[in-house]
């Protein structure tokens, strides 16, 4: 039986199929130190620090951890990159000694949402001192902020290291228990809590809503703003 010509549409889908035969394979792109930093930000961002890896992010490549440590020599490493690579979104003002404890809070304000984005991220702050030049860059715009509101050198220091330290402290106890804190779990702490004999915690009853009183980052502002006002004394 004589075959029926194919239509014109059908000849067009094996002419294009032919044609896909004869196109050399798709170069992959090739492993940087940028592209396993971009990576690794954001297996934290959707999965959290706990599940940052380096073989995670080399599966997230598509490639071997040993493609990894040509570029990265360890995991230590790649946290204090992340760590730089967020400082580097940090806005550092001029330093004004008419507004310095304003720009140190504004300052320790940016790096928490930076963190705050990436849950879990403040653990790599935390583990080591900073390497990296633009973490260390934060550490220099903070110290000109002081130094310009009269601060003495050791006192800046000191402020810088526990300034930070609160910031890192502060946004891992929030991803710890979830940011923002859900609405639900907030009325509950505070119906337990007025269910307390006032016999026994008289103070704790009768100030409840002091006690978790706040919004937004209003407790980080203030806690920053009991240090650098013992600063100014």
């Amino acid at each position: 039986m004589k075959r029926k010509p194919s239509s014109r549409a059908e000849w067009a889908t094996q002419i294009a199929a032919l044609e896909q035969q004869d196109e050399p394979p798709a170069r992959k792109e090739p492993i940087t130190v940028g592209r396993i930093v971009t990576t690794a930000l954001r297996l934290v961002e959707t999965e959290g620090f706990d599940a940052l890896t380096m073989r995670r992010v080399a599966a997230a490549l598509e490639t071997g951890p040993a493609s990894l440590y040509a570029h990265v020599r360890n995991k230590a490493e790649l946290d204090d990159l992340l760590i730089g690579t967020l400082s580097r979104n940090v806005s550092l003002p001029a330093p004004d000694p008419a507004r310095w404890r304003a720009q140190m809070i504004d300052v320790c304000g940016q790096l928490r949402d930076e963190f705050l984005r990436y849950p879990g991220i403040a653990r790599a702050a935390l583990s080591a001192p900073p390497n990296n030049l633009d973490t260390l860059r934060i550490t220099e715009g903070m110290l000109a902020i002081l130094l310009a509101g009269g601060v003495s050198p050791r006192s800046a220091a000191w402020a810088i290291d526990a300034a930070l330290l609160y910031v890192s402290a502060y946004t891992y106890e929030a991803s710890l228990r979830g940011h923002p804190e859900p609405t639900a779990d907030r009325a509950e702490m505070l119906a337990r809590l007025r269910m307390l004999p006032v016999s026994r915690f008289p103070h704790t009853v009768a100030h409840v809503d002091e006690l978790n009183a706040g919004v937004g980052h209003e407790r980080f502002e203030f806690a920053l703003g009991l240090l650098l006002d013992g600063l100014s004394a």
